[in-house]
């Protein structure tokens, strides 16, 4: 015969039983169904306490009740596990199965956009208004032959104008033996280039990095960037020359801006001149000791000249034909005079608080 405390606690986990596949089947969240089960098999949960009234019950019959008591409890935990299961498969498939984006959530402040490098600005304007007169933009490697970069310019191996340029020599591995090879000291080599692949009349302008060992002021930096640009006709004059550079010098800084031609050296151009912009730091003519005009009121921007017979002929140009000029322009003089930067360096350090301003 069953004792009242076996029948009472034979009750209790029927009951118990019952209410925990109802709780934990309403559980909608796993914190929900972690709350649910720790109320059964917590340290003070329903079933703990089933067990501590064990001992009311008769000694004979404690083993059968406490064998009931561990297949209830079994089976909370097989329960358990399978809803923690599909809780677990159902935010899954929610995930899968949404939007690719929330459209409830608030909007965020798109990132600030970057901008050219003035220097891209400034050459990009550069090459647009030459190609507003007429020209064609080409391209030139930076690793050059010393035959395109000195010797089709009229170079000679022992020019003073080499040691002049003080180059950057560099060595290939596996090259052409005895091939002397250096950073373009000048994108002068594209006129060489062009002029041996391409027969007149042309018109060429070519923008791009060029290299030498020149750091002594504010005004210079060991590299650089370089606008070349060349026009090859039948009577082709100095006239013309001028007229191209000084409608760029007004195009670029406007009509009002001083500008001036002087005589000048160049190896591959005979005669030769530099073209000068008016200097933006010292204009009031009252300033003195400018570091970057060095007190002139004037800053070269330029070398141009009309195009030597000995580059005609090594290039297999007939120079009793035709005639041209050339004509090569730093950016970064370009942009000091643009912008009212004084000191080139500013332009490498690739400090944002100076880039963000243009």
């Amino acid at each position: 015969m069953t004792s009242d405390a076996a029948r009472d606690i034979e009750a209790s986990l029927s009951t118990l039983a019952e209410r925990v596949r109802e709780s934990f089947r309403t559980a909608k969240t796993e914190p929900e169904l972690r709350a649910a089960n720790a109320v059964v098999l917590g340290k003070k949960g329903e079933l703990t306490a089933v067990l501590k009234r064990l001992g009311e019950a008769p000694a004979a019959e404690r083993r059968a009740i406490g064998e009931r008591v561990n297949g209830v409890k079994k089976d909370v935990e097989r329960a358990f596990e399978e809803r923690l299961a599909e809780l677990h498969r159902a935010v899954r498939d929610a995930d899968l199965n949404r939007a690719p984006f929330d459209l409830s959530l608030p909007g965020r402040r798109p990132a600030p956009r970057g901008h050219l490098h003035p220097l891209t600005l400034v050459k990009n304007e550069v090459l647009d208004i030459f190609q507003s007169l007429g020209f064609v933009v080409a391209g030139g490697p930076e690793v050059e032959l010393e035959a395109n970069n000195f010797t089709k310019l009229g170079f000679p191996p022992d020019h003073p104008a080499t040691d002049m340029q003080d180059s950057f020599w560099v060595t290939v591995r596996g090259g052409v033996p005895d091939a002397r090879v250096l950073l373009r000291t000048h994108t002068s080599n594209v006129q060489s280039r062009e002029m041996t692949r391409r027969k007149p009349p042309m018109a060429v302008v070519s923008g791009g990095t060029v290299y030498r060992r020149d750091d002594e002021d504010a005004s210079h930096s060991p590299m650089f960037h370089q606008i070349e640009g060349f026009l090859v006709d039948e009577k082709v004059s100095f006239a013309d020359l001028r007229g191209v550079l000084t409608a760029f010098a007004e195009r670029l800084y406007g009509r009002k801006v001083a500008v001036r031609f002087r005589p000048s050296y160049f190896p591959f151009v005979e005669p030769g001149a530099e073209l000068d912009v008016e200097c933006v730091f010292c204009t009031d003519q009252t300033k003195t000791g400018c570091r970057v005009c060095k007190s002139t009121r004037f800053i070269e921007v330029l070398g141009a000249g009309m195009i030597h017979p000995q580059v005609f002929e090594a290039c297999g140009i007939d120079p009793e034909r035709y005639t041209g000029f050339a004509f090569g322009v730093g950016v970064e003089r370009l942009a000091l005079i643009r912008y009212g930067i004084p000191d080139i360096r500013m332009l490498f350090e690739n400090d944002p608080r100076f880039l963000g301003q243009f």
